[in-house]
């Protein structure tokens, strides 16, 4: 496998491109006194918009993200771009950080220091993580990929490729989103390769019917559970039915339009997170945008969505790896233990006062804390 240096220099006619296109956007219409609960409101997006035109400073960005180490390789015919970084403690175990969507390695930019090289930071030198960070095939500076049928479990054996290109023949692994149900995918897949999984989200542990609350020795927190999940389902789950579905169709308006690219992406950064505020740094949101919209990677990143294969909903195979849990009470879902412990090897649970989806954005201290916690205690 060759590995190749990688570095982001996006041309300077795609910035200019992107700030014409954004002065000429053709704003919808908005009914009064409807604020977020139709979609994203015409007024923030446009100011927001307008920040990404004129103030927002995209190459400070780019000097931000090469400051770490960044490689291509093809792994399964595709492109795979990824971070890694190695900790200057020889002694710091190998973990794979991966995003979700509508996310990218900016979730990450914040823990890889920290994570990496703990001394530097105040920290125990013994906590220390070497860190591969990828772009998941079909996102970011990974690129489209060439054929529909890269799903979480395509994705979770290109990573061990990559691994293994690395000379990591045993590693953990975290995610949240659809990097929680790689790094899942890895366990199952892989189990004897994996010290051990930490997540953000674990699918398998929220109610989702009545069914669930039998034999719960909390009920009443099963009943918060179910009554978040069916919340989420009623008015949350759209974009996934789309995105699974036709991603093609709604690839025409998010490839050809920024400002439709961005409230796109703003609002799940709102909706999963804090739905009456704005607790991500906007620079570090439209960041995340901006590489969707330089890399072209609306459409692949959604047809991840198309490419389930054991479907939404399905029963999930036993996870046998030791698996941690960090809940924050502002996620999409409230996870149960006891029903994460029917399907997963469960061994570290954490309950957060605070945060949401994106937490390596939004709590980057509380993230940090748990891994190195977690990672330290399967040495």
């Amino acid at each position: 496998m060759t590995i190749t240096p990688f570095r982001i220099d996006v041309p300077q006619a795609a910035l200019d491109d992107l700030r014409t296109r954004l002065a000429n956007t053709r704003w919808p219409d908005q009914p009064a006194g409807t604020g977020w609960r139709l979609g994203a409101p015409v007024d923030y997006v446009r100011e927001l918009a307008e920040y990404w035109r004129t103030g927002f400073d995209w190459r400070a960005q780019e000097t931000r993200l090469n400051a770490f180490p960044q490689f291509t390789t093809t792994i399964d015919g595709t492109n795979v771009h990824f971070l890694h970084v190695v900790s200057p403690e020889p002694a710091a175990t190998p973990v794979l950080l991966t995003h979700g969507w509508p996310g990218s390695i900016v979730e990450f930019l914040d823990v890889i220091g920290p994570l990496t090289d703990p001394r530097a930071y105040g920290g125990d030198p013994a906590d220390a993580l070497t860190l591969v960070v990828p772009s998941i095939p079909g996102y970011g500076f990974s690129g489209p990929t060439p054929t529909p049928d890269w799903g979480p479990d395509r994705v979770a054996r290109a990573f061990a490729s990559l691994m293994t290109s690395l000379g990591y023949e045993r590693f953990g692994a975290h995610g949240g989103d659809w990097g929680a149900i790689i790094s899942r995918e890895l366990a199952v897949q892989f189990p004897e390769r994996l010290l051990g999984i930490h997540v953000t989200m674990l699918a398998s542990a929220v109610v989702r019917t009545p069914a669930d609350l039998e034999g719960l020795s909390d009920p009443e927190l099963g009943k918060r559970s179910l009554e978040k999940g069916q919340a989420f389902s009623a008015s949350g789950t759209g974009y996934a039915m789309i995105q699974a579905t036709k991603p093609q169709t709604l690839a025409y308006g998010l490839h050809d339009s920024p400002a439709g690219q961005l409230a796109w992406i703003a609002e799940k950064f709102r909706s999963f997170s804090n739905t009456t505020e704005d607790l991500i740094d906007r620079d570090d949101l439209l960041a995340d945008v901006s590489i969707y919209w330089f890399t072209e990677t609306a459409n692949s990143s959604a047809r991840l969505y198309a490419a389930l294969t054991a479907g939404w909903g399905a029963p999930p195979p036993r996870n046998p790896v030791p698996t941690a849990v960090a809940v924050f009470p502002d996620d999409i879902g409230l996870p149960i233990r006891e029903l994460a412990e029917r399907t997963d090897e469960i061994v570290r649970w954490t309950e957060f006062p605070r945060g949401g989806h994106f937490a390596g954005l939004e709590e980057p201290d509380a993230l940090i804390g748990d891994l190195r916690e977690f990672f330290s205690s399967l040495r």
